[in-house]
């Protein structure tokens, strides 16, 4: 439903503009959601002679009437989408950059009739919105969440399904998803999980259950780096009815959207490559079924999954140039996985950009821009655990830590790390070793990266 208020605005003789808001409740029409209504009257001038103009400010009472706004946007490139979707001036002041609001409630004009389509922050907020009208942009998408962790919006996500419902899992899943899949949704919640390897289509529809509600897939995964067709998967998916939920983190929407290719649902960690300064910690939920995004709604606001407007202003600044961060980091990462490939210390390099990927050809197939990786590659260390680890001690530019798409390079043992919760056995499955690297390649120079690279294998 939209609205409008007025605000007012003079100049005085020291330049100075003083603006005063309207005063009066705010009116409801039953027909408002067909049209715009105006809420009040500015003051006029003959009631106030301090007031010789108005300015009209138009909103929302539904926040996901606020969407709209952008499709303005939908036929420009992903740069322009990044840029200005849910960036626009403030109405107001004229601010080209969203503001930070604070405020955890809002005045209501009467009992039970908000002043907009805000009401509690936990339930939405205005930097929280502009973050999110970004995300569904770039994303194509009608709809976008965002949370406060990656693994929230993974677990938003898991409260759609009930007792006795059944999920399929890729096998080879980040080990945060694993560890909350495996130790704390299947033992508490009577929600039965299945991992499997989802190369063959066939493999996806045979291991569909009757009670299977939903379909888990990243791709690339994490950290291994295999790539899945997703416009088959999604063929199986809507044979079945099932909800096809795709992590796209390890791409980031610069380079992959998924929601063109058949999923009903993409999630990202916003702290990768969104945010991409490894300075905030958030994770986003992109989607265009509206029932479904009711469903999410009302799971958020309750769980309180939603993001901080503070760390929504950083990661709304941080989308700004996802663009050219990506391209900068695939191309870096495509030149050191081609030296990686031919080092004498390595045994393998795996990058889905490079031909020699097993699933380059899909992988290619996947994403909307690029040779078909991002800026991550994995690789074997020729040696044990402690060659691995004389490797990784011996860098000095490129940082020992966990996480992924900033724009310093970042690279550690998944072993020992990232997925050190996933059992033994499974690791060694999935091709987990303990000589096994996963590298986040950075935005620096990459010939200094490589010398980081060499002169550390020289220590091993």
């Amino acid at each position: 439903m939209k609205n409008s208020m007025k605000a007012t605005k003079k100049s005085d003789k020291a330049g100075i503009k003083r603006r005063k808001a309207p005063s009066g409740p705010i009116k409801k029409s039953p027909a408002a959601k067909k049209m715009p209504q105006k809420t009040r009257d500015a003051q006029k001038e003959e009631d106030n002679p301090l007031v010789p103009c108005s300015k009209t400010v138009e909103y929302y009472t539904d926040q996901s009437d606020y969407f709209k706004l952008d499709q303005k946007y939908s036929s420009c490139g992903f740069a322009t989408r990044a840029i200005h979707a849910g960036n626009q001036p403030d109405e107001i002041n004229g601010g080209v950059a969203p503001v930070i609001n604070l405020s955890t409630t809002y005045a209501q004009v009467s009992p039970g009739v908000p002043s907009s389509c805000f009401d509690y922050a936990r339930c939405g907020n205005p930097t929280r919105l502009a973050l999110e009208r970004n995300l569904a942009a770039m994303e194509r998408a009608s709809f976008a969440f965002a949370l406060n962790s990656g693994m929230s919006a993974t677990v938003s996500v898991m409260h759609l399904l009930k007792h006795g419902d059944h999920v399929l899992c890729i096998d080879d899943v980040y080990g945060g998803t694993q560890r909350y899949l495996r130790q704390i949704l299947q033992p508490n919640s009577g929600v039965d999980v299945t991992m499997v390897d989802m190369s063959n289509s066939a493999d996806v529809m045979n291991a569909m259950l009757p009670n299977t509600r939903l379909l888990w897939l990243e791709t690339p995964t994490n950290p291994t780096l295999k790539c899945f067709d997703i416009s088959a998967i999604s063929e199986v998916c809507k044979q079945k009815g099932v909800i096809f939920v795709v992590d796209s983190t390890f791409m980031s929407p610069a380079l992959q959207n998924a929601l063109v290719l058949g999923a009903d649902i993409v999630v990202h960690s916003l702290t990768k490559y969104i945010g991409g300064h490894s300075d905030v910690v958030a994770g986003s939920i992109c989607l265009n079924d509206k029932a479904l995004y009711d469903r999410l709604f009302f799971i958020i606001k309750s769980l309180g999954t939603g993001i901080s407007p503070f760390d929504a202003w950083v990661a709304l600044r941080g989308s700004k140039t996802l663009e050219i961060r990506v391209e900068k980091a695939m191309a870096n990462a495509e030149i050191i996985a081609k030296h990686l490939q031919k080092h004498p210390k390595v045994l393998n390099a795996i990058y889905p950009g490079l031909k020699s990927h097993p699933q380059h050809t899909i992988a290619k197939k996947n994403v909307c821009k690029g040779n078909g990786g991002s800026g991550m590659i994995s690789f074997y260390i020729k040696g044990d655990i402690l060659a691995a680890e004389r490797f990784l001690k011996s860098l000095q530019l490129i940082t020992l830590a966990e996480s992924l798409g900033g724009v310093e390079s970042l690279i550690e043992s998944p072993a020992l790390m990232t997925h050190g919760s996933v059992p033994q056995a499974q690791r060694a499955a999935l091709g987990i070793a303990d000589n096994f690297i996963r590298l986040s390649v950075g935005i620096e120079n990459v010939e200094d990266l490589i010398s980081d690279l060499d002169n550390a294998f020289a220590k091993v």
